[in-house]
């Protein structure tokens, strides 16, 4: 097999890529380790250059990875992307010093500028440069007062003439050996994604460098091989690419194969037992540097630590959504943002104070916190913590990557959520949260907290019922059955997991197509109702009573009563305040693409209404049991022969 032709498998077969991967070795250092590169742009032109440097005053021209300093001018790398996490790095790895080496020509002066927990900032070095002709510039600083919190970054000045850098690293002492690391890619027909993702990768050496397979797991009918770039992208991973094809089992299955994968390996190939799994989503702009940044920091803790990358709003590429998460169990609610964590944060805006007045910093997030677990969208796994705990649950998709890490962590693993090791995905808040997927959300949420909780289950019935009173209120019922739903499969246990997810799909699709206010419409037409009828209808005040006004609103609704007979309202104003007050609503939908025609239905509302008091009973009455039932299912659900059974592979072999 030539060296740049992929190892593939067949959807029906899901036979194992390799067995025994020979690129699963562990390496020898050559020199220093790269703990992260200086990168004065990004891999997108739209990735915006100030979150890599920033222009202190006068002018300067920014290259991936050269920099021209104008003449009297002055650069700072204290960026999201430009600063090194010393307070991480001190934490949580053996490292006890770091260096900055660069490449220099012309004269001016490099300093090396730190923070402490409070954003207060300190010189630590500095070397003044003269007249060089692309000389090797290295400065040293300890990392030892960085314990709560700070980073470090460089500052660069240009004095008479122009100073120009070039490959900026920060660099640290290496291991004895170095760690394998295989990407691991989860694909459901996004295959024109999934190629950018490849191409990024394949398209940065240094990157490349650090990654020695990458498993690509297509579980679609829009295959990534289908695409004409593909054998491009073969030759460019140089013998890397593991092409996997399989039926969609969600990303717990998709995941879960290279998981498998790569842990097979490791029973024939003794290096592969030390491989590190990089998780990356499909539908993200990549920046390759992540890969650089996780395994160096993985390479460097003194025991098998998962280490998580952050998350960037695509479609607002300056916005962190958060510094680190946790999951709510008690409102069954993920992603939850760690307290003094950055939370949504507009990376290049200023802070305000309490009176809304600005204060001339930047939230960087100096503080160091510690996250619970960190989501798929990027995270390194080591191949130990598979080993010791298994692989994922099969629950398709949705908190599949909450509960590995809880579970992690309950088994001693930590999770650390690397500031500055960030790629662009998708706004969660432009996905319309009435979709066939909130199913899962739910029925997830309630199986993981059983698994790592002890939640009263008369609190659990009281936020679905919270949940469902509003849906009812804003005519939503496709998505108050669609929970309604997730509650009754969750109370059928474990064994309701057996076929990972598949059969789950086809029942939710199959309810929802029963209410018609699940349909997006085109805003221009919407059915039944012309567009000149539909007026804008804005919302008002949020209510300071909430319960209150639930009340009222439940007493109209049980009277017929309503204040608009139809209007349309807008995303931002579609609250249940709000929506209650119509007898049709044009709703627009999250996704901004088109709209939802909501209609009150008094017999529906009451028939939901009745579901949901006896389903939840049941659920009060059963929970203790199925507590029980679920954590006693987890060796056999998590373990190589039910992934097996699911892939298909022991019917092939048999």
């Amino acid at each position: 097999m030539p060296a740049s032709s992929p190892i593939t498998s067949d959807a029906a077969t899901a036979q194992p890529a390799a067995k025994g991967d020979e690129r699963l070795v562990e390496h020898v250092p050559s020199g220093r380790l790269v703990a992260q590169r200086g990168l004065f742009r990004g891999p997108d032109p739209v990735c915006p250059e100030d979150l890599y440097a920033q222009v202190t005053y006068g002018s300067a021209l920014r290259e991936r990875q050269r920099m021209v300093v104008h003449a009297g001018s002055e650069v700072t790398t204290d960026t999201y992307f430009g600063r090194f996490p010393a307070s991480y790095w001190q934490r949580w790895t053996v490292v006890s010093s770091v260096d900055i080496e660069v490449t220099a020509s012309g004269s001016g002066r490099i300093s090396i500028v730190a923070s402490d927990v409070e954003g207060e900032t300190r010189t630590v070095a500095a070397q003044q440069l003269s007249d060089l002709r692309g000389e090797s510039v290295t400065l040293t600083t300890p990392l030892d007062k960085f314990v709560d919190g700070g980073f470090l970054w460089a500052e660069f000045t240009a004095d008479e003439d122009d100073l120009v850098v070039e490959r900026l690293r920060w660099t640290v002492e290496p291991p004895h050996r170095l760690r394998p690391t295989a990407v691991v890619i989860c694909t459901f027909n996004r295959a024109d994604d999934c190629t950018k993702t490849l191409q990024s990768l394949g398209g940065d050496p240094e990157a490349l460098d650090v990654l020695d397979a990458v498993y690509v797991v297509d579980q679609g009918s829009d295959t990534v091989e289908s695409r004409q770039a593909f054998p491009d992208i073969e030759k460019a991973l140089d013998g890397r690419l593991r092409y996997l094809r399989q039926p969609n089992l969600g990303g717990a299955g998709g995941f879960g194969r290279g998981m498998y994968e790569v842990t097979e390996a490791g029973r024939v190939n003794k290096d592969a037992e030390h491989a590190n799994l990089l998780f990356m989503d499909d539908d993200v702009l990549c920046e390759p540097e992540i890969a650089i940044r996780l395994t160096a920091f993985a390479n460097r803790t003194p025991e098998p630590t998962i280490i998580g990358g952050q998350m960037l709003r695509l479609l607002h590429p300056t916005v962190l959504l958060a510094g680190a998460e946790y999951a709510d169990f008690a409102q069954l609610k993920p992603g939850r943002v760690v307290l003094n964590a950055l939370d949504d944060v507009d990376l290049l805006a200023e802070e305000v104070d309490e009176e809304g007045v600005p204060t001339g910093k930047v939230n960087r997030g100096d503080r160091r916190v510690d996250a619970a677990y960190n989501a798929w969208w990027s995270c390194l796994i080591p191949a130990e913590v598979v080993a010791k705990i298994g692989l994922p649950l099969p629950l398709f998709f949705q908190w599949d990557d909450v509960e590995y890490g809880y579970r992690a962590r309950a088994a001693g693993f930590a999770t650390v959520t690397l500031p500055g090791a960030g790629l662009w995905h998708a706004d969660f808040d432009w996905k319309d949260a009435d979709k066939w997927n909130e199913y899962f959300a739910v029925r997830n949420s309630m199986i993981v907290s059983a698994l790592h909780a002890e939640i009263d289950p008369k609190h659990t019935a009281r936020v679905i019922t919270s949940r469902i009173s509003r849906y009812l209120l804003t005519m939503q019922y496709g998505l108050a059955a669609t929970i309604l739903k997730a509650v009754e499969d969750f109370q059928r246990g474990p064994e309701f997991l057996h076929d990972g997810g598949a059969g789950a799909v086809k029942e939710i699709f199959a309810l929802r197509k029963q209410y018609p206010d699940t349909v997006m419409h085109k805003a221009a037409d919407v059915p039944g109702l012309k567009s000149g009828r539909i007026p804008l209808i804005q919302a008002g005040p949020k209510p300071t009573r909430n319960r209150m006004v639930m009340v009222k609103r439940l007493v109209y609704l049980a009277l017929g009563r309503t204040v608009h007979p139809v209007g349309a309202v807008s995303k931002k104003d579609a609250t249940w305040w709000h929506v209650s007050q119509f007898a049709t609503a044009v709703v627009t939908d999250g996704s901004q693409e088109g709209v939802r025609l909501r209609k009150r239905d008094r017999q529906t509302t009451i028939r939901l209404t009745k579901q949901t008091a006896r389903v939840l009973r049941r659920l009060v009455a059963d929970m203790p049991r199925l507590r029980q039932e679920y954590r006693a299912a987890v060796p056999k659900l998590t373990s190589r022969d039910n992934w097996r059974r699911l892939y298909g592979m022991d019917e092939r072999r048999g």
